[in-house]
């Protein structure tokens, strides 16, 4: 799989939320704020991985088309891994 350099745009986003996050413990700040910041970050993060799974899909069905195999199969582990990042 190809990871593209908008989806390492987007963790290198979280990974930056998440050193944010740990600033604001460090600096004892305001708790609702800081739930705040997890909650984005933690969105950003399932933003990734819809992108990710969603290329993947696209990816894994064209090539499972071309080779003439089952596509119902790889659209259910696609939905599990969907489901499993919630």
């Amino acid at each position: 799989m190809e990871y593209t350099d908008q989806m390492k745009h987007r963790i290198k986003r979280v990974e930056g939320q998440v050193r944010g996050i740990l600033r604001m413990m460090e600096e004892e700040q305001d708790c609702k704020e800081l739930v705040s910041q997890m909650n984005a970050a933690r969105t950003a993060l399932d933003r990734a991985t819809g992108l990710v799974v969603g290329s993947n899909l696209e990816q894994c069905v064209r090539e499972q088309t071309k080779n003439g195999e089952n596509d119902e199969q790889l659209i259910q582990e696609a939905v599990n891994l969907l489901v499993k990042s919630r």
